[in-house]
């Protein structure tokens, strides 16, 4: 297979697991995860296939909150003695061991033979990597199978969240302080990576609801002008309401009913089509939970009530203006 490939970070100066073994020295930190970050070929029998490869450690389980299909993971231990084991995701079971029992078997990974210890029942995506497609490795075996000591990533667990602070200093002083004064690395926190979610969340909120209201103007413009249109080839039925005794105030409810009748009947088809809409993405991708809440819906259908009405108010006011004399004989 091709030659193992190594995916360092962008930093002027390479973290390495020294780095990462003196930021465990402080009481505010519970854990401490190095990762390297590589690929290889993985090969078990005929199967071959090419694989992320991550070098970390124990502790890199409870950091990430990763579940285990079977077996165990990374033995705990100096991060210097590199064990021949490794943890692979479900997918690289099933597509090198099929059937067959992956836990104690040989995989051969890049030059190198590493022992099935467990199967990762996580799924979704580590750093950029989908999770059933990883293989698991001691970081040193990593240094070994990628002849690097270059880390991608450290993952610093602070014992609780009023501590990340100081652990955020700590982490910061310290890396100075071994890089010989140069602060070269980037600490990034849950909390700063969820505001950052949150932006981004605010500006679509916005940008859809924009979306929503310019469509809605949209839509009470056309109800408008259908009712216009009504009010202009309903004249003689309009007159002969007046002289049969309709008063202004029947007419106006008449045409706003008309208008609000139209716009429901718009709503019911939109939720009909977002219904479909949203079985089909159930049906393609199960995971997702795609069902509106009621709330959602009774809020669409008062909605196109009001629109309805605000937009009907126009026509059903030149209806009721009419003079019936005149409306008549048009």
């Amino acid at each position: 297979g091709a030659s193992p490939a190594l995916f360092a970070g962008e930093t002027p100066r390479d973290l390495t697991v020294a780095d990462a073994a003196a930021l465990t020295r402080s009481a505010l930190v519970s854990r401490v995860a190095p990762i390297m970050v590589g690929s290889a070929a993985a090969s078990y029998g005929s199967r071959t296939r090419e694989v992320p490869v991550i070098g970390s450690t124990a502790d890199m389980l409870e950091v990430r909150h990763w579940k285990l299909a079977a077996g165990g993971f990374l033995p705990r231990g100096d991060w210097g003695r590199g064990a021949t084991v490794c943890v692979i995701g479900e997918k690289i079971r099933s597509e090198l061991f099929g059937a067959g029992p992956a836990v104690g078997q040989w995989l051969r990974i890049g030059d190198w033979r590493f022992r099935v210890i467990g199967v990762l029942a996580s799924e979704g995506r580590s750093i950029g990597v989908d999770v059933q497609e990883l293989v698991v490795i001691p970081v040193a075996s990593a240094e070994a199978l990628f002849n690097s000591q270059a880390l991608f990533r450290v993952l610093v667990e602070a014992r609780s969240r009023e501590a990340m602070p100081r652990v955020t200093q700590w982490v910061l002083d310290t890396l100075r302080e071994r890089h010989q004064g140069e602060e070269d690395v980037t600490v990034i926190t849950q909390d700063a990576v969820l505001a950052t979610f949150d932006r981004i969340f605010q500006a679509l909120t916005m940008t859809l609801g924009g979306i929503a209201a310019i469509s809605l103007g949209v839509a009470g413009i056309l109800i408008m002008n259908v009712m216009l249109v009504a009010v202009s080839q309903r004249t003689a039925e309009i007159g002969l309401l007046k002289a049969l005794g309709a008063d202004r105030r029947q007419i106006i409810l008449l045409f706003l009913v008309e208008a609000v009748l139209l716009s429901v009947l718009g709503a019911v088809v939109g939720m009909l089509a977002g219904a479909a809409g949203s079985w089909g993405i159930g049906r393609i991708y199960p995971a997702l939970d795609v069902v509106a809440p009621g709330w959602a819906i009774g809020a669409a259908a008062a909605v196109a009530i009001i629109t309805g009405l605000v937009f009907g108010i126009m026509p059903a006011r030149r209806a009721a203006q009419l003079d019936p004399i005149r409306a008549l004989a048009g």
